[in-house]
């Protein structure tokens, strides 16, 4: 039985198909090991987000290499479909693959077995495409199983048409492709019916799902109604919502949808809308903060999360003031913030007046310490109050044992007991918030 290891970077998205590739492995009579270990193929699903991705995507790609380097090395992914032809034939791999193109990996790694049994010397393959001409289908990768009985991430669509400044994803990713509905329902009721019980519906561009294959048009809203119907789902959850999808219709069935977790990752990228301008975001920030007041309305204290990226090209204190007030403003549970990083191949990388690092560094160190005083603030809303959890595994925390699990609301969870609770569901009181953790005395 041949060995495949594999390493993902990058995204959700990247994660839901580098399983979906291992389940394709798995069913060709592949045994799959760890990366650090000795196998026939290594499998490297890369990232190109930045500059930096780029390059830790060569690095695991040349250290895949030195573990054996008579094993057949496979790049595949954002970075390899980001690149040129002439760059895919130069790095270290034996087989490139590109987006929407993952589903062939058995037939290529058979293909590229057979091309050099037939030579003298080795030939590289490369599977990669054109995907931004927008006649792609979407490309139907499969999950059958989950590492993780609780939570299972499912991909619902992929590409993107928003083109911001600093971005190369569409590029990347292609334009805006839906998964069929009928494919979404069937691999949820296939999951749940393995006891997974909480589904995060991801993509590139999530608020954009719409499926056409019916004859009708069916919506992200359609599809979530929909999915709230199926036995043995649990929890449905969100991933990162364009603020221009939170109308008063839509949350008006969402609200009704009894399932959904209470946690709203909004992309926002800047509090300065001469910034969002530049970045070419399709929003104000006044739209923005309306959308926030909208899901406050509908839901009582909604987790809302966010990202944020310090010193693109030419922000200037008065624009970061800017963010930082309007963050202060809309009071987040959690943010995520990214110091801009130049990305070859984007506009903003071709913009005057780029951002020193230390400046960078020093408005990133100061939204951090905003992000801690306001994800503590969310958190202590729940000490000496009931919540219920799905506790998820065992951890150690300050060389004490704990369940760690989440609410709906994705706030993280430790409770302490002698009982296994992996995949359960349990009922408590918050007792008080301990680092980034609220720490719950189990009732039931």
């Amino acid at each position: 039985m041949k060995k495949a290891a594999y390493h993902n970077l990058g995204c959700k998205v990247n994660s839901y198909e580098l399983e979906a590739v291992i389940d394709l492995l798995k069913n060709n009579d592949y045994k799959i090991v760890g990366f650090d270990e000795f196998a026939d193929v290594y499998i490297v699903n890369t990232c190109s987000v930045t500059n930096i991705a780029d390059r830790k995507s060569r690095q695991m790609i040349n250290r895949a290499r030195k573990r054996n380097p008579k094993a057949i090395v496979v790049a595949m992914g954002c970075f390899v479909q980001s690149i040129s032809d002439e760059e895919r034939n130069k790095i270290n791999a034996d087989i490139v693959i590109g987006n929407n193109r993952k589903q062939n990996i058995v037939e290529d790694i058979n293909k590229y077995l057979r091309d050099n049994d037939a030579s003298n010397g080795e030939r590289k393959l490369i599977d990669c495409e054109d995907i931004n001409d927008g006649k792609k289908d979407y490309e139907n990768l499969l999950l059958d199983s989950v590492p993780s009985h609780t939570r299972a991430f499912i991909k619902i669509q992929d590409g993107c048409n928003e083109f911001c400044s600093y971005c190369i994803i569409p590029y990347a990713r292609g334009r805006v492709r839906s998964r069929s509905f009928d494919d979404v329902i069937n691999e949820i009721s296939l999951l749940a019916s393995k006891g997974c019980k909480e589904f995060v519906l991801t993509g590139i561009h999530v608020s954009s799902y719409c499926d056409e294959t019916s004859g009708g048009k069916l919506y992200l809203i359609d599809l979530i109604e929909s999915i709230n119907t199926i036995h043995g789902v649990e929890r449905i959850r969100l991933s990162s919502l364009e603020p221009r999808i939170i109308t008063r219709d839509f949350l008006k069935r969402l609200s009704k949808v009894d399932k959904i977790c209470p946690h709203f990752h909004l992309s926002l990228q800047s509090g300065s809308d001469s910034v969002l301008k530049r970045m070419n975001r399709k929003y104000t920030t006044e739209e923005y903060y309306n959308s926030c007041i909208l899901l406050r309305e509908y839901f009582n204290d909604p987790a809302i999360t966010t990202d944020v990226i310090v010193g693109f090209p030419g922000e200037t204190e008065e624009e970061f003031e800017e963010t930082y007030n309007f963050l202060s403003k809309v009071h987040f549970f959690e943010m995520h913030v990214f110091k801009y990083s130049r990305r070859k191949g984007t506009r903003a990388d071709r913009m005057d007046n780029q951002i020193d690092e230390k400046v960078k560094t020093d408005r990133s160190n100061k939204l951090l310490e905003l992000d801690k005083i306001m994800s503590d603030d969310y958190r202590k809303m729940y000490v000496g109050k009931k919540i219920e959890a799905l506790m998820e595994e065992k951890v150690i925390v300050d060389n004490a044992e704990y369940y760690q699990g989440y609410t709906k609301e994705y706030v993280r969870v430790l409770v302490r007991s002698d009982e296994d609770l992996s995949n359960t569901f349990i009922k408590g009181v918050g007792s008080k918030v301990y680092n980034n953790y609220l720490l719950v005395e189990k009732i039931s």
